[in-house]
């Protein structure tokens, strides 16, 4: 690759706050829907309840200027009533999430000022990204060639803290326009008073809808709640987007023609994604894909509806194309009154067409029917999206044949970009197991069929020789009457069903199969075993080469599974079937990375440099091997997830890892703080969007000749970090016995919160606890550990009192993206910690000496931590560098005091044998507010 400008990137410049004259709309946007919800509390829940809410918030605000101690606010809860603690919990997780709803438009509102003042565009918008590009003046053949195959799809993931009923989601998005349209529209005192009072009338209903369900959320219902973004706004926001980058970018470099898919799509795991879930069934994916087929086509059928109203012009007044005349002619639609209207009689024919495809997909059964009557003997459904868009295409070829393009590019543009985004699939789903599975569905498959009796027996040489040939074979292993074991029984029926859903829907429906845990070449060929025994994967014959419409993923989870991730890609691109498929799909090879186990397994800062050392690797064994690498980042919501701001994250990408393609995993109640309404979605998109150009296109890095003295300071760092946090987690006696008894681990997993089991097996192991439950405990009990222990540890061991040795960590810090990153999502991560409630998680610990222990070391490190960040950095604050966070941390998490001081109450019930339905509940509520006020606490 030929050398690229340098990118400068922003500076730790440490932004000043905004005066207090840009903040104070929101101060007062909290102060009216604070003020709404107290009184609505007071008529709702009665006296004791509000005078209860509001003395623990003046308390709260007390602890937080130190004028009283906490266990004065502990008191106030320890012989509360659970029938009173419910109101209590339930004011204040609405407060957050009113608080919320207040920043996101306060956010919205200072872009605006930007705007209206001719600042120029904000870093991580596609604005400021294009004048970087035209700065970097590129020309056309290295922007034809990074951007070939270019794409973005983020990946909406269930996750247990994210259970938000519809009914609520709904009153969110009246309560946002109410404001907006209170804010931007001048009203009399009358009409602002009909505002505040449907303002009130939104909140109590808010108030009077149960927050959380009572059972047990089903994967059913984790579908739905994915599927209702596209409504709210995905289908607005994703061909908008599309339309406007592929128009800028081709108008820069008219003749590379970029783009010509769409480079945003999305895609899903719910319903596919089985590792560990032992709930996800052929059932289930039959469900997710038929729903998500079912919300395209009634988008398609809607939007063709409102075309044919629309495009109401006469044969007698424009010239239409034959080719339009034809599709209307072969429409079926003998109406006398439309016999005239060439363009409405077409797009007739094209939704009757569609009609027929939905009832060939779904059997009528998942789709709104109401056009029924368009279901005409005669009229053939469309094979695939493509035969849908042509369609269109020949529509929009004749609007601009007699000048009629205003038309062209309004609603018919937008359902050109729907289909080519969306298909007949929506979002592609992907499959995912664990390796382990794998192996022992294809050892009773093999010794069934006489291939090896033993295949678990054979050592990896073995396997991968056994493996090739049986990918040279088109015979399948099962035969009619094979009986197998439950788990065998089940894998194939899920496979089948991802194999039907291919068929029927299209390509798209299933693009990846995902494998936990993917340790070794073997790991890979036995997930294509697999699909080649349900029909996907053909193997070729006479000569043909082998197809696979679905993509083999390894996911590299633990830190030694990425450290020899790259072995085990070049060694899979030596198997010459494998290789051969490669080929057939283009050359690019997916590769999944896990934020998740890395960090539990070897802590924050060894989990964030395996990461980055994986990438570098893997990014030359696909230069070496001569194919396209894309990466996917399977990050959480939280920072001990991978989490954090997504435009510096992925400008924090080694060079070449980006490569025009990004796939990452939204989760949890960061979903809903991304893509609830149509202005956020848009933003969010457009921040991914940006960065991948940038990552793309220039040199974001920055550190040149420097590069390999940085990486061995890194890789220092990373082992000491590594050490400090396993003596904690993996070495001290009685760790795990602390953990489950200072957090709420235990009942996350016994008090139906999320379809997924807490644990991937019956164990108590750290290894087998999926990386969700560990991350939300240590977050509800605001220790927050995975996002920070150990880092502190390594730096002051490294820096040893050296000032030379601090200042070169000042100076990666100001040089490196990646290093910046690092430090200031442990910064924002150990902002939301605090010790003194972590103090009070601590007490439910009954052997003393364990406690002492234990939240000793954590104490000390954390105070470490934060003390060598401030001497690294310069910082006094932990967020100087995000003013508007530190804003949010001062003003609302008093707020969030009453919710730990309540969990710590009702667990210490809960566990001395009052399991009540309401305690049960209270607990409950407890995380969702608490998760929901974090936002990224999962």
């Amino acid at each position: 690759m030929n050398p690229l400008p340098v990118h400068e990137g922003p500076r730790p410049d440490h932004p000043a706050e905004p005066p207090r004259e840009a903040t104070e709309p929101l101060r007062e946007d909290i102060r009216l829907l604070g003020g709404i919800l107290g009184e609505i509390i007071r008529e709702q829940a009665g006296d004791e309840v509000f005078e209860l809410v509001e003395r623990a918030r003046v308390e709260s605000f007390r602890v937080r200027r130190s004028e009283i101690d906490r266990a004065e606010l502990a008191d106030l809860f320890s012989t509360v009533d659970v029938g009173v603690a419910i109101p209590v919990i339930r004011a204040f997780s609405h407060f957050a999430l009113l608080a919320n709803l207040a920043e996101d438009l306060h956010r919205e509102r200072r872009r605006a000022v930007h705007v209206r003042a001719g600042e120029p565009p904000q870093d991580s918008s596609l604005a400021a990204t294009y004048r970087k590009l035209d700065a970097a003046q590129l020309d056309p053949a290295t922007v034809s060639r990074e951007l070939e195959g270019a794409s973005v799809v983020p990946v909406i993931t269930a996750h247990p803290t994210e259970t938000r009923r519809r009914t609520v989601f709904e009153a969110q998005h009246r309560i946002t326009e109410l404001m907006r349209f209170r804010e931007r529209t001048e009203l009399d005192p009358g009409e602002l008073a009909g505002v505040d009072r449907d303002l009130h009338r939104q909140i109590l209903t808010l108030w009077q809808t149960a927050l959380i369900r009572l059972s047990r959320l089903r994967i059913q219902d984790e579908i739905e709640v994915g599927l209702r973004y596209y409504d709210a706004a995905l289908f607005e926001v994703v061909p908008r987007i599309n339309a406007r980058l592929r128009a800028e970018l081709r108008r820069r470099w008219p003749e590379a023609n970029l783009l010509a898919e769409p480079m945003l799509t999305m895609g899903s795991w719910i319903g596919g994604d089985r590792d560990g879930n032992p709930f996800v069934t052929a059932e289930v994916v039959r469900r997710a894909t038929s729903r998500a087929a079912a919300t395209a086509l009634e988008h398609h059928l809607g939007q063709l509806e409102l075309l044919e109203r629309e495009l109401s012009m006469s044969d007698r007044l424009v010239d239409a194309s034959a080719p339009l005349r034809a599709l209307a002619d072969a429409s079926g639609d003998d109406s006398p009154f439309r016999s005239d209207e060439s363009y409405r009689r077409a797009l007739r024919g094209i939704r009757g067409r569609l009609t027929a495809t939905a009832v060939r997909i779904l059997g009528g059964a998942e789709v709104a029917l109401s056009r029924s009557a368009l279901h005409q003997a005669g009229l053939e459904p469309f094979g695939t999206a493509a035969e849908l868009l042509a369609d269109l295409d020949v529509v929009d070829a004749s609007l601009r044949g007699h000048g009629d393009e205003l038309l062209a590019e309004d609603r018919l543009a937008t359902m050109r970009e729907s289909v080519q985004a969306f298909g007949f699939h929506l979002a592609g789903l992907d499959m995912r197991q664990n390796s382990e599975v794998h192996e022992q569905v294809i050892a009773e498959l093999f010794a069934w069929a006489g291939v090896h009796p033993d295949y678990r027996s054979l050592s990896e040489q073995e396997r991968v020789a056994l493996l090739t040939a049986e990918l040279g074979l088109r015979r399948p292993l099962v035969g009619p009457g094979a009986r197998f074991g439950e788990l065998t029984t089940s894998e194939l029926a899920i496979l089948a069903a991802g194999a039907e859903a291919v068929r029927s829907i299209g390509a798209g429906a299933i693009p990846n199969y995902i494998i936990s845990m993917c340790t070794s070449v073997s790991d890979m060929l036995e997930a294509a075993v697999l699909l080649k025994e349900v029909g996907l994967l053909d193997p070729g014959a006479n000569g043909s080469a082998p197809s696979c419409p679905v993509g083999i993923v390894p996911l590299f989870e633990t830190i030694e599974d990425l450290q020899g991730g790259a072995t085990t890609l070049t060694a899979v691109l030596d198997v010459p079937v494998y290789r051969a498929l490669l080929t057939a799909r283009g050359g690019r090879q997916e590769v999944m990375l896990g934020y998740s186990d890395s960090n539990k397994d070897g802590g924050y800062l060894a989990a964030n440099w395996a990461l980055y050392r994986a990438e570098l690797d893997l990014v030359e064994a696909a230069r070496a091997a001569g194919i396209r690498l894309r990466l996917f980042h399977g990050r959480g919501g939280t920072v001990g997830r991978g989490g954090g701001p997504s435009y510096e994250a992925i400008l924090a990408q080694p060079p070449g890892a980006v490569a025009g393609s990004l796939r990452i995993t939204e989760q949890g109640e960061v979903i809903a703080a991304k893509y609830a309404e149509p202005l956020l979605a848009h933003r969010n998109l457009e921040t991914l969007l940006a960065a991948t150009l940038e990552s793309t296109l220039l040199d974001v890095e920055g550190l040149g000749a420097d590069a390999e003295p940085a990486y061995a300071v890194l890789d220092e760092l990373a082992a000491a970090a590594r050490i400090a946090y396993g003596d904690l987690v993996h070495d001290t006696p009685g760790f795990v016995e602390y953990f489950t008894t200072s957090t709420p681990v235990a009942e996350i997993g016994a008090l139906n919160i999320g379809s997924r089991p807490a644990s991937r097996k019956a164990t108590k192991s750290i290894a087998d606890l999926r990386a969700i439950p560990w991350v939300l405990s240590w977050s509800q009990s605001r220790v927050m550990l995975p996002g920070w222990y150990g880092t502190g540890t390594a730096f002051e061991e490294w820096v040893g009192g050296d000032p030379a040795r601090l200042a070169r960590l000042t100076e990666l810090y100001e040089r490196w993206p990646f290093f910046r990153t690092v430090l200031s999502n442990m910064a924002m991560v150990m902002s939301k910690s605090d010790m003194g409630l972590a103090a009070r998680y601590a007490e439910l610990v009954p052997d003393v000496a364990l406690r002492e222990r234990v939240f000793g070391k954590i104490t000390a490190e954390h105070a470490r931590t934060i003390a060598i960040y401030k001497a690294i950095t310069g910082n006094d604050d932990l967020l100087a560098d995000n003013p508007g966070l530190r804003r949010s941390v001062h003003n609302r998490f008093p707020y969030l005091e009453p919710l730990n001081h309540l969990q710590v109450e009702l667990l210490r019930r809960y566990r001395s044998g009052d399991d009540s339905d309401l305690v049960r509940r209270g607990i409950q509520l407890t995380m969702n507010g608490l998760a929901t006020a974090l936002r990224n606490s999962g």
